[in-house]
């Protein structure tokens, strides 16, 4: 997908133009992004990029060679905070070209590590970790404006939030989503073949062998047994006031409850996620909400094509599901993740010109 499909949406040249001019004001002033790690109030992790004067230097994390300057002096940048929640066993840094998009438009980014739903902890992944999710999130936005290193430039009335897949379904929770593990169960029960991958994850796979049929019918059973619970979930959080979420898990939602979001709502979609197919997830949150903006699409775009950097090394079925699919072009992904920046400047910042966007 190249540029020009990107900018499809974007109808006003002059309004772009300008809002082109005010995003390269950040960058210019900044030397570096910095990268630093703070604990929540429960004591769980939460990596923050920056604005920052020191001297950016190669960084290894995990299988991840990033280039960030660690522990540098923060700097003024434009006083807002975005928040970025990853998704099922993910980490901070397959999203580090995305945060440093927005540092270099003046934001500090927080990437709280979702507990039990991590590279490094996966006990609970699915339901479990998504009733704790969003509150994970205003706890890391607790720790970063408590933190004496940040507290001086930051407004925190304002806050933006990312959220991709998993992350995605912690962005529409905090958009004022209702859901519930019901509705999880309900919906695998209908359409396991055709959604299996959202329903069991990546420990199986259907192959069309003989054997697939016996791989739905103890799913489902195991999914009957564990999901059975009707609560309705919801998390408030006021300081919230622009969110993103990309490829999000939205088939356990009342989509009733987003069809008027508590702030303003885009989605990214890739149209060839293979693991929440977009009819079922993404594509039923934009039917549900008209005052939604679809973002970004990605026409051969898969499950993963916001993670920047891609994560090396993958293999079966999570490189089925996470690989780039044919015709996909990576050369996009900082026009993609600048557009990102850009939705949180004009909703966060007063005063910049906005640029309309087709919900499609």
């Amino acid at each position: 997908m190249g540029f020009e499909r990107l900018n499809a949406s974007l109808p006003n040249p002059p309004a772009v133009f300008l809002l082109a001019a005010a995003l390269a004001l950040p960058a210019a002033a900044l030397a570096a992004v910095s990268v630093t790690e703070i604990a929540s109030k429960d004591g769980d992790p939460v990596t923050v990029f920056y604005p920052s004067s020191a001297e950016e230097k190669a960084l290894k994390r995990g299988p991840f060679t990033v280039h960030f300057a660690p522990q540098g002096a923060p700097v003024r940048g434009n006083g807002r905070l975005v928040v970025v929640s990853h998704g099922s066993g993910g980490a901070p840094w397959p999203h580090s070209d995305l945060a440093r998009a927005l540092v270099e438009s003046g934001f500090v980014v927080a990437a709280p590590e979702h507990r039990g739903d991590n590279y490094k902890d996966m006990s609970a992944v699915g339901p479990e970790s998504w009733k704790r999710r969003p509150a994970e999130v205003s706890r890391a936005i607790d720790a970063v404006g408590q933190d004496p290193r940040f507290a001086p430039f930051l407004a925190l009335d304002k806050v933006g939030v990312f959220g991709m897949s998993a992350g995605g379904h912690t962005a529409l929770s905090l958009a004022g989503g209702r859901w519930s593990p019901a509705l999880f169960k309900e919906h695998c029960e209908a359409h396991i073949v055709e959604d299996f991958h959202s329903c069991v994850g990546v420990m199986a796979r259907l192959n069309g062998g003989f054997l697939d049929g016996l791989k739905t019918t103890i799913a489902v059973a195991v999914i009957r047994w564990r999901f059975d619970d009707t609560t309705w979930y919801t998390h408030s959080e006021p300081r919230i006031a622009a969110i993103v979420a990309a490829v999000p898990y939205a088939v356990d939602f009342d989509m009733k409850s987003l069809a008027a979001p508590r702030a303003p709502l885009a989605l990214v979609t890739s149209r060839q996620d293979k693991w929440l197919i977009p009819r079922f997830h993404s594509e039923r949150v934009l039917r549900a909400c008209a005052a939604c903006v679809r973002l970004l699409d990605f026409p051969n775009g898969g499950h993963g094509a916001l993670l920047s950097p891609f994560p090396p090394g993958l293999s079966g079925t999570l490189a089925e599901l996470l690989d780039d699919p044919p015709g996909f072009e990576r050369s996009a992904l900082p026009e993609a993740n600048r557009r990102i920046a850009a939705f949180f400047r004009e909703r966060l910042l007063p005063g910049l010109p906005r640029v309309s966007r087709h919900h499609e």
